[in-house]
């Protein structure tokens, strides 16, 4: 075992049962953000000249930020990921550093998202 993976469990071993899930939930989160779901996120072909359409991704009533955000990679995978990054890398650290509740974090994801699937149809609509 490694000195950073002993720390972390030391670490994880010393908090109460939500912020242990809170951790859990950030190291996914950071393994997603370093390409940890190969594939995922990447455009399917759409017809030339269409823009593809969101997909139906049902919501799980449990799910945390870190699910929503693999929900919601999979509901748009047509938007580049990229893109994406730096303002879901804003959100998630206001979940951990401000301990904002998951609900408002899941929402403002779900907006990002959105808008910029919007900003996605508008690149046709220019064409």
């Amino acid at each position: 075992m490694t000195e950073n993976e002993k720390r972390i469990l030391e670490a994880l071993e010393r908090l109460p049962a939500e912020q242990q899930k809170q951790l859990v939930d950030y190291a996914e989160f950071l393994v997603g953000r370093a390409g940890g779901e190969p594939g995922a996120g990447e455009a399917d072909a759409a017809a030339p000249g269409e823009p593809e359409s969101p997909r139906s991704v049902e919501k799980d009533p449990e799910e945390g930020p870190v699910q929503a955000i693999k929900r919601l990679r999979h509901t748009y995978p047509m938007l580049e990921r990229s893109k994406l990054l730096d303002e879901t890398t804003s959100i998630m650290a206001k979940r951990y550093l401000q301990d904002k509740p998951e609900s408002e974090v899941i929402e403002e994801l779900e907006e990002v998202f959105e808008r910029h699937y919007r900003g996605y149809l508008r690149q046709f609509e220019e064409e």
